[in-house]
């Protein structure tokens, strides 16, 4: 069975997180204790007792998302030396997590890169406050028409019928409008004050690209699909050309996908807090078979898995 492994971003998180794994397997407790050092404060005791509003707050959920993932992933590859994916992808601050399985970025390098990257983002949305919405049952191409109309930008093609989109309170406000209007059975607005993946990024984008010029990249072992363009990051220059242009633009998580599974991966594996990518897998393509490995559980379920 040839398969992918999948890293999900932000909202995943949660209080205690990762603790469980921490206490069953050292390689785990190596990596957090890793980031701990590296970001100079306990990572650790914020993911496992929070408070959640510590946890919640991008600077510290970007680097805790990314340790839990590759903390789950080193245990993996302790005890199923043997499953190497055929494939890895992130979604949006996932793709880190990806980078870092496919030895690509240092873990160390990359755990202060995305505290960066939350503090950027954090930065931008204080300067110029905006908001996302998810939207629900429309057509990407209608959706896309009143995006262009309303002002905003779509920031994740999540799953077919399941899209986000993200800009400015206003006119994001507008477009949700517009959306029902046109057919949309759901538009929620999202309790976030961060527009991700819109132009309210670009003062982040342009800080953030000196510290991914600064941060030692190299080449991936394991194919890592583009967030950007859904297409194999394949060189070091690519991958700092992603990593910018990422905080502006869509997340083709559809065509991500899509592309993982054309070329026969049949299992998708979601390593990670939750199982949000799972169910996303499974409304994209009914062919491939989605499981979450997140907790000593699920992590002793996927080893004694045939």
């Amino acid at each position: 069975m040839t398969s992918a492994l999948v890293f999900p971003g932000q909202g995943s998180q949660y209080v205690g997180m990762a603790q469980d794994l921490c206490a069953e397997y050292p390689e785990a407790r190596a990596i957090f204790d890793q980031a701990d050092a590296a970001l100079g404060f306990a990572l650790s005791s914020v993911c496992f007792g929070g408070p959640e509003a510590t946890l919640t707050d991008t600077i510290n959920a970007q680097p805790a998302l990314l340790t839990h993932s590759i903390a789950v992933f080193r245990a993996l590859q302790k005890l199923k030396a043997d499953a190497l994916p055929a494939f890895v992808a992130g979604h949006s601050l996932g793709e880190y997590s990806a980078l870092v399985a496919a030895d690509a970025i240092d873990f160390v390098d990359a755990v202060k890169l995305v505290r960066e990257r939350g503090r950027l983002m954090k930065e931008a949305g204080e300067k110029n406050s905006g908001a996302m919405a998810a939207v629900m049952g429309i057509d990407n191409a209608a959706l896309e028409a009143v995006c262009a109309e309303a002002g905003v930008q779509i920031a994740n093609y999540n799953s077919p019928g399941q899209t986000v989109i993200s800009g400015a309170k206003e006119a994001l406000n507008r477009a949700v409008e517009l959306a029902k209007a046109r057919g949309a059975k759901r538009a929620i607005v999202l309790a976030v004050s961060i527009a991700s993946h819109s132009r309210l990024m670009e003062s982040a984008a342009r800080e953030f690209a000196s510290a991914v010029a600064s941060t030692p990249i190299c080449a991936p072992k394991i194919p890592v699909i583009s967030n950007v363009t859904a297409q194999p990051l394949t060189s070091a220059e690519e991958i700092r050309h992603e990593l910018v242009a990422q905080l502006t633009s869509s997340v083709q998580w559809i065509k991500s996908v899509e592309y993982i599974a054309a070329q026969g991966v049949t299992k998708f594996v979601e390593v990670g807090p939750k199982d949000v990518l799972v169910g996303l897998i499974k409304r994209i393509s009914k062919d491939v078979s989605a499981v979450a490995v997140g907790d000593v559980a699920s992590v002793k379920a996927f080893v004694e898995a045939p």
